[in-house]
């Protein structure tokens, strides 16, 4: 056998939780509670790059029109800025102190210094030596005890609070290491939360474009997979997925509808010794297996609020699993599923489960 040093890094961690969505959601989508999930976990994840819808092709065609129209259209700004431009004119005060934006720097997490922007609230995530220099105030980050890391920090601002105004102490703090420490110039991210920003921002009338952003569209693409495997699952039945060996099984299915894989295809006929895998069956010996259905994979790829993922959820909910008759062999087929992965530094990756009663699945991978 070969002999494989030891990883002494940290494990990934999965967390699967079985939940119930409230009898009554409100209609408007602010005054749903993000305090269970799976709300709770679009919130968490905050700056996403790829989004996958994946739905029974009947089901997508009921959806269609509406994943289609412009509210569910996203359009975001790459941007060429210094931190301090942040901080300054029509910027600042429209886009912070009356606005909600949010903004993510280029840079990789734990190695770079990056920046990002999100609710109001300004994080600089900086090495030591940079830190020491800007002379603010922050926490360490903590590095779970591993050897050979080099020490960093987080400072963090609510750029909303009363005090951070020009003229203030802590706030002419920050403007000096802006200027003086964090001068060099970033490529951003940029996304406005305002409904109508999407035309402005397109026409040019917003305060960024004087930055002359370079402004990106995000389109549902939808791939269609047909004769897919797919495990026979019974909403009654959800307790046997509490097993570790279970729910893996159901989230790396998931997975592969997500890249389109050819294991999961039922004309396919690879080798054994290439690969071993088997589309998970959970049902009982003699009650015919994995069933065979066409399935679709929307993808949106590009700079995505948690928001959005929310807006897409509830509308999926609403207009493709509402109704129908009762009928449990009906409720089993009217089901989604939303794979989420976020920047990396920023989070991991989370999916969503969704079946046509209050039955929810939600794994979070880190």
């Amino acid at each position: 056998m070969f002999e494989f040093s030891k990883n002494d890094g940290p494990h990934p961690k999965c967390y699967f939780t079985h939940s119930l969505l409230p009898n009554y959601i409100d209609p408007n989508p602010n005054n749903i509670s993000t305090k269970k999930k799976p709300f709770s976990t679009f919130n968490s994840q905050r700056f996403s790059h790829t989004v996958d819808l994946i739905l029974p092709e009947e089901i997508y065609e009921i959806v269609r029109n509406e994943l289609e129209a412009d509210r569910l259209k996203l359009r975001y700004a790459r941007v060429y800025l210094k931190l301090e431009e942040l901080l300054k004119g029509d910027f600042f005060t429209e886009y912070i102190k009356k606005g909600n934006i949010m903004m993510v720097s280029d840079g990789r997490p734990l190695v770079d210094n990056v920046f990002s922007l999100y609710e109001g609230v300004l994080r600089l995530e900086l090495d030591r030596p940079t830190y020491e220099r800007c002379g603010l105030q922050g926490r360490p980050i903590e590095d779970g005890g591993r050897k050979h890391r080099r020490a960093r920090y987080v400072v963090e601002f609510d750029l909303r609070q009363s005090s951070m105004m020009h003229g203030k102490n802590l706030f002419s703090r920050l403007e000096w290491a802006c200027k003086k420490v964090l001068n060099h110039g970033l490529i951003w991210l940029f996304y406005n939360f305002n409904p109508s920003s999407p035309e402005a921002l397109k026409e040019g009338r917003e305060p960024i474009s004087l930055h002359h952003p370079f402004v990106c569209s995000i389109p549902p693409n939808p791939t269609t997979l047909n004769e897919v495997l797919m495990p026979k699952l019974r909403v009654g039945e959800l307790e046997s997925l509490y097993e570790q060996e279970e729910s893996t099984a159901l989230l790396e299915w998931l997975h592969l509808v997500s890249v389109g894989s050819p294991r999961i295809q039922a004309s396919d006929r690879i080798d054994a010794f290439l690969s071993r895998y088997e589309v998970p069956d959970f049902t009982d010996e003699g009650e015919g297996g994995p069933i065979t259905k066409s399935l679709v994979r929307v993808r949106w790829k590009g700079f995505i609020p948690p928001q959005h993922v929310r807006d897409l959820f509830l509308m999926v909910k609403r207009n493709g699993l509402g109704g129908g008759n009762g009928e449990q062999d009906k409720e089993n087929e009217r089901w989604f599923a939303l794979n989420v992965k976020a920047f990396g530094g920023y989070g991991g990756s989370y999916t969503v489960m969704q079946f046509a009663g209050r039955d929810t699945l939600t794994w979070e991978c880190d």
